[in-house]
């Protein structure tokens, strides 16, 4: 029963201040958008939001010009609400274009949903990631098939559109 209470306290807080931290982000990072330094990665951390399914709080910390560990804590809107933590190892490839830098990404994950059945699992992310040219903006889309394995296995898919601000 005091499980019950802390999570059901917790998803309210997080429902009601999830969509002001989300427009104060949007706000913020638009309003920089002309003072940014014209770098393809001005710095190695990145923080957002991310909008579908979960949708919330979005971060990523490159380890290298192609690798990155990303996550989110974040709110499931779907049939059986939840609060969703997940974190990955990414790989980024490159892609060709005139104006800014577009890469393809995939890796490993992990997550973990705490609802009135709470499931941990694995997810494999696919996905495009567009930094926007002279601006601390990136965009990104992506497809996460998932699998939980505790307490049964089930398979799902995760998936969002995301804008993040490079601090």
């Amino acid at each position: 029963m005091k499980t019950t209470v802390i999570k059901t306290t917790f998803q309210k807080i997080f429902q009601t201040h999830i969509l002001s931290l989300a427009l104060f982000l949007m706000i913020f990072a638009v309003s920089t958008i002309q003072t940014a330094e014209a770098q393809n990665r001005p710095t190695n951390t990145e923080l957002g939001i991310i909008l579908g399914e979960p949708t919330g709080i979005s971060f990523k910390f490159w380890q290298s010009g192609n690798t990155a560990i990303d996550g989110a804590v974040a709110w499931s809107l779907g049939r059986n609400e939840a609060v969703h933590v997940h974190a990955d190892y990414l790989f980024h490839n490159d892609l060709d274009v005139d104006q800014g830098v577009l890469m393809f990404y995939y890796g490993p994950g992990v997550k973990a949903v705490f609802a009135d059945d709470p499931r941990v699992g694995a997810r494999f992310p696919l996905g495009m990631q567009y930094i926007i040219d002279s601006t601390r903006i990136s965009l990104f889309f992506e497809i996460a098939p998932t699998f939980d394995l505790v307490p049964s296995t089930s398979f799902g898919v995760d998936g969002g559109l995301g804008l993040r601000f490079f601090l």
